[in-house]
């Protein structure tokens, strides 16, 4: 059902990571500057016209990324063991985390590891 409002938000921060291959074999570790834009829609406003309150959604997902910045993903939960540290399992580990009130849903998890390499989760 397409949702007639939807707000974004945008948030960056640096990690490196090292995506394991099926061999069990890692490619170099290398690092990059994140970027995070995460997309909530809903089908109607609430009591102050917003879809949501941005600094709400803004605190979640800084409470999310605090812990990844400036760290290698590898060495951290989801990703030392259950999730290989891809931008893909990025969004979804971000999309994961976040607790939207009841009429507000989650149309899109963004992530760009370098210029030109984006990848999007979609509930």
């Amino acid at each position: 059902m397409h949702m007639p409002f939807d707000i974004t938000i945008t948030r960056e921060f640096c990690a490196g990571h090292q995506l394991r291959f099926p061999d069990g074999s890692l490619e170099p570790m290398h690092g990059h500057n994140w970027r995070v834009r995460v997309t909530v829609e809903a089908s109607a406003l609430d009591d102050l016209g917003c879809v949501m309150d941005f600094h709400v959604l803004e605190g979640q997902l800084d409470a999310i990324l605090q812990p990844l910045h400036n760290r290698l993903l590898n060495s951290l939960p989801p990703f030392d063991r259950v999730l290989n540290p891809s931008a893909e399992n990025v969004a979804y580990h971000i999309a994961n985390g976040l607790r939207l009130p009841a009429n507000v849903t989650l149309k899109s998890v963004q992530v760009t590891e370098a210029p030109g390499c984006e990848a999007t989760f979609r509930p």
